[in-house]
């Protein structure tokens, strides 16, 4: 099953690598994939850092499509506001929703998914 790797897992992976250790092993079993919120969230910061290989390197990663149904969002939303997770954002439900219509696994440092997977069922990698 592949692994969409979150925004927070990236970051991890080029400053310490200390909670992200497990990349690489998926990267070598060619189980990584990324959407485009992702790039959106990683490519602006490393285009300052002046990283073009890394951003070369993020784009050549099979990309799973991103179509948006925004009725997912809607029931996502009040699912979990129904169970008090009141801060969870829109681009969180997308990622979400995008594992999910993929059948994919995230692999995230964010604790939005773990909640996102006790309430919606969000397969989580680990």
């Amino acid at each position: 099953m592949n692994v969409l790797v979150d925004t927070s897992i990236w970051i991890d992976y080029f400053r310490t690598g200390e909670q992200s250790s497990d990349l690489d092993f998926l990267i070598d079993e060619n189980l990584v994939v990324i959407n485009d919120i992702i790039l959106a969230e990683l490519i602006p910061f490393l285009k300052v850092k002046k990283q073009v290989n890394v951003i070369n390197l993020l784009q050549e990663l099979p990309r799973i499509p991103l179509h948006i149904y925004w009725d997912d969002i809607i029931a996502f939303q009040f699912e979990c506001l129904k169970n008090g997770a009141n801060g969870i954002g829109i681009p969180d439900l997308i990622i979400a929703q995008n594992a999910k219509k993929n059948n994919c696994k995230i692999f995230s440092l964010d604790k939005h998914f773990r909640l996102l997977n006790q309430i919606i069922n969000v397969e989580l990698y680990r």
